[in-house]
């Protein structure tokens, strides 16, 4: 008799045992999907990690129902690297084959996924374009050949190489020389890129060069179309370049060369929810690592754990400092909107500089950029008689207003409210909108600029992949005058009209609870400013802030990054955080907000007695309810020399002794490792 140990999709640390029925036992093999039952009537889709003859010592062993692959869809290096997943973001490896497969190759209700179905999504692959061989062989600029050579020189000596080039340097260029020396090599390529945003047009461009040879992955795609490109990965003829955001780390490669991570510094790598709360760079160097490829590194504004690591001589480190064609950076004017709104010169969320600056290049047939980090109209709404301010009823957060719909909605939960008619405090009908979103300020553009067309670009108007293609192409072709937008407008996007970037409130991004504040402003507002006078002439950046005399605004305006990274290293290094040492948070989640905060305390104790003063709480997170749980947080600092697997085993026995308490009926701990 043969068993099967299986792979669950659940947060389970354990496989679990099912006995083969003699006529698969001749096809079931490691890395197969099978169709399971586990408890009374739940039905999954596993994948089977062992096949053995060893017979468990429980009675009740139930069969496998239904085995869907005549060959394994999982490789044994997914499986080392599913493994290392589980272990350094201390989660299960059951949570890891969730976020790994496409949501096509595990469906519960299996009954409905016929032989015809599964063929049919095999066949499916994306339309085949012709490649443009001259693109391939097009003159790098002399500053970019340069750096080409030395990143390849990097690579003699080194596995990973960071590329620190200003924005609008021609990083792409030197991806796209790489990216066909490898290939030619025989090698594949993965380029990661942090935003589903950018692969509009980078895909337009690397089609242009390579054709069918690149596949395309992310989460806007259908499932049968990320079924096809994770099959056709898995075929004799996979994917040469695959270009996608951090999921693409999971697609199975079977000769991997080169991993490009672009804009490594971005947040947007790493998953928050749910787990495995991995952070795609980072997991990619180990990806990289386990099939013997190189990592290349790219971005204007590296993040300090890259840039001290390129520093100490862990990573090759190549520059590039100037813009392609030598186009200057950007003029950074700062613009102190506290003076102009004590002299009530401000018309809505704009001083009298930018709007001159906005209006000239309009003049000019020119295209304006407008940041704010903020979507909605408003950030909430106040009755002006007695000061009430909607709160969500499941988070500890206010709605923000959306005017367009007429709602309030939570921004972290999803909840959306109908908008009081009355105040039900004191039955008043006088409300006022407080704070700036990006609906608010494309409302009063379209008041300031009639004539100009206008784009937004935020959670709201990029729902879907056509949404996202449809607003970048408008604009990148010209068909439209100003874009407004969120952090997605700041990631990478190459516009060659934009002369004018509008900053309009940087104290958002300075005012931040978190250590890295000042890092992610830079990195934030640097590239931002960037998409200015990408193309033969210098653009103008215009900073509005109440805090003109900060530190950062001046290293953000001279470009200064080695003079931000020195002073919040001294700083990093004097408290404990990163790069220095690893951080880990420890979550806690329980509906009894007093219950909660025992057993929060028992669990900084009982950490406590394992890691001593390395634990930092437990307290309140700055929202400590969300979608009606309440929140704890610990910290835990430790130290870069310190076993993985030991923290892993102490952090896993803790979290089951306190779940296995009565008392702990119903809450919930996860781990989130290395915290952005």
């Amino acid at each position: 008799m043969k068993y099967a140990d299986v792979i669950l999709p659940l947060p389970l640390h354990d496989t679990f045992t099912y006995s083969v029925p003699p006529a698969m036992e001749g096809d079931i093999k490691r890395g197969c999907r099978v169709v399971v039952s586990f408890g009374k009537k739940k039905i999954y889709t596993a994948i089977v990690a062992r096949v053995h003859d060893e017979r468990p010592d429980y009675a009740d062993i139930k069969p496998v129902s239904e085995l869907l692959d005549r060959t394994p869809v999982v490789t044994e290096q997914q499986f080392s690297f599913w493994q290392w997943i589980a272990s350094y973001y201390v989660c299960s490896v059951g949570e890891v084959y969730k976020a790994a497969l496409p949501a096509g190759l595990k469906p519960k209700d299996e009954k409905a996924m016929t032989e015809k179905t599964r063929r049919r999504r095999q066949n499916l692959i994306s339309d085949a374009f012709e490649a443009d061989e001259s693109a391939i062989s097009t003159a790098l600029s002399e500053a970019q050949q340069r750096a080409y050579d030395e990143i390849n020189q990097s690579f003699q000596t080194q596995k990973t190489v960071l590329l620190h080039g200003v924005t609008s340097s021609g990083k792409t260029e030197i991806y796209i020389k790489l990216i066909n020396k490898y290939i030619a090599e025989g090698k594949q390529v993965l380029y990661l890129l942090p935003e589903i945003a950018l692969t509009t047009q980078i895909t337009d461009r690397l089609q242009r060069v390579f054709g069918e040879r690149l596949g395309v992955y992310h989460s806007k795609f259908t499932d049968a179309q990320r079924v096809a490109v994770y099959q056709k990965q898995l075929s004799s003829e996979p994917y040469d370049i695959l270009l996608g955001v951090r999921s693409s780390i999971f697609l199975p490669f079977s000769n991997l060369g080169l991993i490009i991570v672009d804009e490594e510094h971005e947040t947007s790598y790493k998953q928050q929810e749910p787990a495995p709360r991995y952070h795609a760079r980072n997991a990619a160097l180990m990806l990289a690592a386990m099939q013997n490829a190189h990592t290349l590194l790219g971005t204007a504004t590296p993040s300090f754990e890259v840039y001290h690591a390129a520093r100490k001589g862990r990573y090759g480190y190549v520059q590039l400092t100037q813009r392609y064609k030598d186009v200057q950076l950007p003029e950074i004017q700062v613009i102190d909107i506290k003076e102009a709104q004590r002299k009530r010169r401000m018309k809505g969320a704009f001083s009298p500089a930018l709007l001159e600056g906005i209006r000239e290049a309009l003049e000019r047939h020119e295209q304006v950029i407008l940041f704010q980090n903020r979507r909605g109209f408003s950030n909430f709404i106040m009755c002006k008689n007695c000061g009430w301010i909607p709160r969500c009823e499941h988070c500890d957060v206010t709605l923000t207003y959306h005017k367009r719909n007429n709602q309030l909605t939570c921004h972290y939960c999803g909840y959306t409210y109908t908008l009081p008619d009355k105040c039900p405090a004191c039955e008043e009908k006088n409300f006022v909108s407080k704070g700036l979103g990006t609906e608010k300020v494309e409302e009063q553009i379209k008041v300031l600029f009639p004539d100009a067309v206008t784009l937004r670009m935020d959670l709201d108007t990029t729902r879907s992949r056509s949404a996202y293609e449809s607003i970048i192409n408008d604009f990148a072709t010209h068909n439209a005058d100003i874009l407004i937008g969120t952090q997605m407008v700041t990631k990478g996007l190459d516009f060659d009209n934009v002369s004018v970037v509008g900053i309009l409130d940087a104290d958002t991004m300075l005012n931040q609870p978190d250590f890295r504040c000042y890092e992610h402003a830079f990195h934030t507002l640097s590239q931002v400013a960037g998409r200015a006078g990408r193309r033969n002439r210098q653009g103008k950046v215009f900073l509005q802030t109440r805090n003109a005399d900060s530190p950062i605004i001046s290293q953000i305006v001279s470009n200064d990054y080695w003079a931000m990274f020195y002073n919040q290293m001294l700083e990093r290094q004097e408290f404990k955080y990163p790069p220095f040492y690893r951080l880990i948070n420890v979550y806690l989640r329980h509906r009894d907000n007093q219950l909660l905060g025992h057993l929060a305390d028992e669990m900084g104790d009982r950490l406590r007695k394992v890691f001593g003063d390395r634990i930092l709480g437990p307290d309140c997170p700055p929202v400590a309810r969300i979608q009606s749980l309440h929140i704890r947080k610990i910290m835990i600092k430790i130290e870069k020399s310190a076993s993985t697997e030991k923290v892993r085993a102490a952090l896993l026995q803790i979290q089951q002794a306190m779940l296995d308490q009565t008392a702990a009926h119903g809450l919930t701990i996860y781990y989130d490792v290395d915290p952005m």
